[in-house]
């Protein structure tokens, strides 16, 4: 019979080739030059996808392709496929090599549409050397060739990678996977196309060698990655058809995904904003931090009390980390410093008496409409061996496991309890393990590129975001001088270039210390650098002030307590740093008056300001797809996703009723989705005709939802007291609570307790009924969050004032259009400079009146309706009396410290405020568009760009420029 070339192309002539252009591909057949194969030479123009194409064909022809030699001169491929059919042969008949030489002529010269399909990749003549460093030669024309474009994203192709997945990476049957299932396939397929363009990104800048930034945080809250991926690659619909047509429901593997828990609130949310503007921004950054086991711990309410239940995020997978067990470095802890003498100069050995292993895993971060894509690297503690061997075979393998235990313990928890002496060691181990991998990472690839450390600062900048990874300052001194052998003067010079520092609070007591004793014992050269600097900044200032000795000891990095003496980890920051800044206006006011004032008076010059901002992808774009829609046909284009300022469009549109009508009829459908959520995680079924009024934060004494809750039971006496005609003017409320307290953090948990013991009361009382509701909703989280910011529309913030640094959950509440009552503190000031505080419900104390009502509190009288309120809950109107009272006590004989009392008829007034604006929907509608259209200062795309230029001193290197070849 008919051989498969001759059953694919039957007898087809050979095209002929134009009679002017290009000329035709030539294809020849040789049979002579090899006993066991027929060589196939292909010649013709170059294009992306043509290895693949040509291996495809003859795969399709029944040819098994043994061998490929490819090479490419002057855009002319001279490519080489040594074959056999299936059974083993040559194609030795005249018809059969006929064919396949018009088979494949054809195939050279069709004009194939799918190719305008496949984006080529860009060829780096950097990414492969001819020999590795194993010495093996390899063929880095044949390596890049077989890759040569990029994965398509049309429905079928996506479809076949989610199949293989399932079959392949997931062992599953493709005819029977459940959604979980589908999610992970899903989520492989899509990590496919990220790690295509993050092998190319990194490809990309090491050849370019750019100055990066390196961001520190011990937090990353990056909640779930499955939509983000899809609207960032630009890819949602596809992968909606895809999975349609596979019988999948794209948003129903969405809530398959468990959020990562790898930070405790604002700090971690803030640092995974900026990680997705600098990646938009074409920025060459990576993020550094902990792979925590558990990370921030699932809240339970149990009888209306919180309950820590372990997070074991990672139980099932993460499909979106790439484990590198290649880059592991040695972590050390305890043992003692001794001194060696190296070619005439004394150098100083840590002989550390314990050693971990911290081992990488990748997850990428893909930009919008960019082919950029960044990393944030997330270190494991691993034990340094494996298995003991020794132990085993002695019968001591309890020890042996016992070591590795010890070992993960370090990245099992995010932020273990420090009330302890034996917590404050372990959190020290966190903060030393994570910054002590990554500086090494960091030296190593600037090393690999680089043979001395001149050009360092000019290649590397390091952003400390807070105090917990200020270790990391003399942890780069050792490594500069006890491994690279550089003095001490140019060691502190580079340190003094590559650091910058973010304060993220005001409250003193909330700045980190460390007992000199604990540092001393876990880290001991550590602590020898940290005397050095300290004493040698002392020297320095002593120039400055003379011999003001109470100064020079308020300025001193160790603090002399009554305890002992301690390591003030934020003036080591700031010494260290060539900028510090704070994440407000005020914030940043507030701290070179107050605990950083005499380093103000020294160095002003070092102080800026950097407001924070959100990334209004994720919490406008993508989890409030109606009010997108209505925005984008509004203004004309979808610009603003990576251009906030141009939401400013709208302030027209806030006359028009009938753009009012579909405002509000967006926000519905966000209420709706709210109200469903409500229902889900409590029980209690909520009116949409009410007022959605939301807080929605980490419980904290000086985020004061003790207020909040105040107010409310101020609100249901009131209704309590009215008459039946009353209450028709009565505005209905669904006040929603939502937000963990620490572990070890007892008044937070009373409040919760108290918020859940009046919402029982209340939303128990038939004769409210739907004029007012309180829930506390259990867990609150980033996906959580997705679903509360769309469909409020009120919003609180009511920090006492001169205590919130900035806050960014304002943010995004005004952005979605949701109207904020709130204290003039922290980011909410520079809100209403933007959009107008006539759109916002302001009350309470400004900051420069707060000590003085903290000194008049012996003599200030409360409003009574606020003593009522507190006397209500003492008499156990509530229950649980004994229980709350020392939360009763602490408003009252314990001095109110957050003035709680001093705010309150203000608080009520505006509440008051907001109340009747809303009897008005017209108005309240307007002032939402207003919100919205004001919130352009708020993306965190202009904040990044502000520490690029002003700080970092980093510039935009997107992935499109042309590599060299």
């Amino acid at each position: 019979g008919a051989r498969p070339a001759a059953r694919v192309a039957g007898k087809a002539s050979p095209p002929q080739g134009p009679a002017s252009g290009p000329a035709a591909p030539q294809v020849l057949v040789d049979n002579d030059a090899d006993p066991l194969h027929t060589i196939i030479s292909v010649q013709a123009p170059n294009r992306p996808g043509l290895l693949t194409t040509l291996t495809a064909t003859l795969h399709d022809m029944g040819l098994d392709v043994a061998k490929a030699d490819v090479q490419t001169e002057d855009g002319t491929v001279h490519d080489r496929f040594f074959v056999r059919d299936r059974g083993g042969l040559k194609i030795l008949g005249d018809e059969d090599v006929a064919n396949t030489i018009a088979f494949l002529q054809m195939v050279l010269s069709a004009d194939h549409t799918h190719a305008e399909l496949q984006r080529s990749r860009p060829y780096s003549s950097a990414v492969l050397d001819k020999v590795t460093a194993e010495g093996r030669a390899q063929n880095k024309e044949l390596l890049y060739k077989l890759l040569d474009t990029y994965i398509t994203n049309d429905v079928v192709s996506i479809q076949s990678s989610i199949i293989n997945h399932v079959e392949f990476t997931l062992a599953r049957s493709r005819y029977k996977f459940d959604d979980t299932e589908a999610y992970h396939a899903t989520a492989h397929s899509l990590r496919d196309r990220l790690i295509e363009s993050w092998n190319d990104t990194q490809a990309f800048l090491r050849e370019k060698d750019p100055k990066r930034v390196y961001y520190l945080s011990m937090e990353f809250l990056m909640g779930r990655s499955l939509q983000n991926a899809v609207m960032n690659l630009g890819v949602s619909e596809q992968y909606s058809q895809a999975l349609k047509e596979l019988g999948y429901d794209l948003e129903a593997l969405e809530e398959q995904e468990r959020d990562a828990a790898l930070g405790n609130g604002g700090l971690g949310r803030l640092a995974s904003c900026f990680l997705d503007s600098m990646a938009t921004l074409n920025l060459p950054a990576w993020g550094y931090g902990i792979r925590y086991q558990y990370g921030m711990f699932r809240q339970m309410l149990i009888d209306g009390f919180q309950h820590e239940v372990p997070d074991y995020w990672l139980t099932f997978g993460n499909p979106w980390e790439i484990p590198r067990p290649n880059v592991a470095y040695p972590i050390k802890f305890y043992g003692h410093v001794s001194v060696k003498d190296v070619d005439g100069k004394q150098m100083f050995q840590w002989n550390a008496a314990e050693e971990v292993t911290a081992v990488a895993y990748d997850n990428p971060i893909p930009g919008f409409n960019t082919g950029n894509t960044i990393n944030l690297r997330l270190w494991a503690a691993k034990p340094c061996k494996e298995f003991d061997l020794e132990a085993f075979n002695t019968g001591d393998y309890i020890k042996s496991i016992l070591n590795k235990q010890r070992a993960e313990t370090i990245s099992s928890v995010l932020y273990p309890d420090d009330r302890t002496y034996e917590g404050k060691e372990l959190r020290l181990k966190q903060q030393h393990f994570f910054v002590s991998a990554s500086l090494q990472d960091i030296v190593r690839r600037y090393k690999e590129t680089h043979n001395s450390f001149d050009a360092f600062p000019d290649k590397v900048a390091l952003q400390l975001n807070d105090t917990h990874p200020t270790i990391g300052v003399p942890e780069l001194m050792r490594i500069l001088m006890d491994e690279n052998a550089l003095g001490w003067t140019k060691s502190w010079a580079i340190c003094q270039k590559v650091f910058s520092f973010t304060n993220h609070t005001i409250l003193p007591e909330a700045l980190e210390k460390w007992p000199v004793s604990l540092v001393e014992k876990l880290l001991p050269r550590h602590m020898q650098i940290i005397y050095d600097i300290n004493w040698r900044f002392l020297q320095d200032m002593k120039k400055v002030v003379g011999e003001d000795w109470d100064k020079l000891g308020r300025m001193s990095i160790i603090e002399e307590t009554p305890g002992g003496k301690v390591v003030r980890m934020a003036y080591l920051a700031l010494v260290a740093s060539h900028s510090v800044n704070g994440v407000a206006a005020i914030h940043s006011d507030l701290i070179k008056e107050t605990i950083f004032q005499e380093f103000h008076g020294i160095w002003p010059e070092k102080f800026q300001n950097k407001t924070n901002g959100v990334t209004q992808r994720r919490w406008l774009a993508f989890c409030n797809r109606g009010l997108s829609q209505l925005m984008t046909d509004t203004l004309g284009s979808d610009t603003w996703v990576t251009d906030l300022s141009v939401l400013k469009g709208l302030t027209a549109y806030a006359e028009d009723p009938e753009f009012r009508a579909k405002w509000r009829e967006v926000k519905l459908q966000n209420k709706v989705q709210l109200a469903k959520k409500i229902e889900e995680l409590t029980g209690v079924n909520v009116s949409l005709d009410s007022m959605f009024d939301v807080q929605v934060k980490r419980i904290h004494e000086y985020k004061r939802q003790l207020l909040n809750v105040l107010g409310i039971i101020h609100r249901y006496t009131e209704i309590k007291g009215m008459t039946a005609e009353e209450r028709k003017e009565v505005v209905p409320r669904v006040c929603v609570i939502g937000g963990k307290a620490a572990p070890g953090y007892d008044m937070a948990k009373r409040i919760i307790k108290l918020i859940s013991a009046v919402a029982d009361h209340i939303n128990g009382d038939p004769e409210v009924g739907d004029l007012l509701k309180l829930v506390f909703l259990p867990d609150y989280n980033v996906s959580l969050a997705e679903v509360i910011i769309p469909g409020s529309e009120l919003s609180q913030h009511i920090s006492t004032a001169g205590t919130e640094a900035s806050g960014t959950s304002n943010m995004k509440f005004a952005m979605n259009g949701c109207l904020i009552l709130g204290t003039m503190d922290g980011a909410n000031i520079e809100i209403a400079e933007e959009i107008g505080e006539d759109n916002m419900f302001i009350f309470g104390l400004r900051t420069d009146e707060v000590e003085a009502a903290r000194a008049a509190k012996e003599t200030h009288v409360p409003d009574p309706r606020f003593t009522a309120v507190v006397n209500s809950i003492r008499d156990g109107a509530f229950g649980w009396p004994d229980y709350f009272v020392p939360i009763c006590d602490t408003l009252t004989t314990g001095g109110d410290y957050y003035l709680h009392a001093d705010d309150f008829a203000s608080y009520l007034d505006a509440q008051q405020d907001a109340d009747t604006m809303y009897r008005d929907q017209e108005e309240w509608t307007r002032r939402s568009i207003l919100s919205t259209a004001g919130s352009g200062k708020f993306s965190s795309d202009r904040t990044i760009r502000e520490y690029a230029s002003e700080i970092w001193g980093v510039e935009s290197v997107p992935l499109d420029q042309e590599p060299s070849q």
